[in-house]
């Protein structure tokens, strides 16, 4: 059965948000092309058209649930202290992983996916982008051979995040709020007190009202 008539990118975008629910509730591996092209409404050759194969659209799905959009930044107010603009992006990360644990388990929390050069650099680069944008979040903006080793700070702190939110998420032994109060505390103090320390100009700015 095929579904409404839809654009090509509309079309796209459908069988992602359709494939990230059926990969949800099924590891990859117990998934088939016949299955996510019924969940997403669309016959198989269709499919195959704008995806190819499983892992091309599974990788599809991974980009779209690891990546933060620049659009979570750009809504936090700008007279926002800097505890309220980490906690708001602290939410959103909380929001995802919470609604999403399953997909979240098998993709952030996978060790099997780091052996896959492909996925490990998507992993990668999530990362990097996530610490961009708390950078952003947080108007800190360092110059010259600064820029790096605040950058790696915030990429290192994001592994924290992680391993807070197993904890939540896994073992149960912290609340959502409790990780929320751990995350926001922890990257305070590493804006405020170490990031100056491991800088070397004073290039490094960041609004903390």
């Amino acid at each position: 059965m095929t579904g409404k008539r839809l654009g090509p990118q509309d079309r796209r975008e459908q069988i992602i948000v359709s494939a990230a629910k059926v990969f949800e509730n099924k590891s990859y591996a117990d998934v088939s092309m016949t299955e996510l092209a019924k969940a997403a409404g669309v016959g198989r050759p269709l499919l195959n058209h704008y995806f190819g194969s499983k892992r091309d659209l599974y990788l599809d799905v991974v980009r779209r649930f690891v990546f933060i959009p620049e659009l979570a930044v750009e809504r936090l107010p700008r007279s926002a202290s800097a505890e309220k603009r980490i906690g708001a992006v602290i939410d959103r990360w909380l929001d995802v992983a919470g609604r999403h644990r399953g997909l979240w388990m098998s993709t952030v929390m996978s060790d099997d996916l780091r052996r896959d050069p492909e996925m490990d650099q998507i992993l990668h680069d999530a990362d990097s982008v996530a610490a961009q944008r708390m950078m952003d979040a947080l108007e800190l903006h360092p110059g010259g051979e600064d820029a790096a080793t605040v950058h790696a700070a915030i990429v290192a702190y994001g592994g924290l995040a992680k391993a807070a939110s197993k904890q939540w998420l896994v073992t149960g032994l912290l609340e959502r709020e409790q990780v929320h109060t751990l995350l926001v505390v922890s990257l305070l103090a590493i804006v405020r007190d170490v990031i100056p320390t491991l800088a070397t100009d004073n290039g490094a700015t960041t609004t903390s009202r």
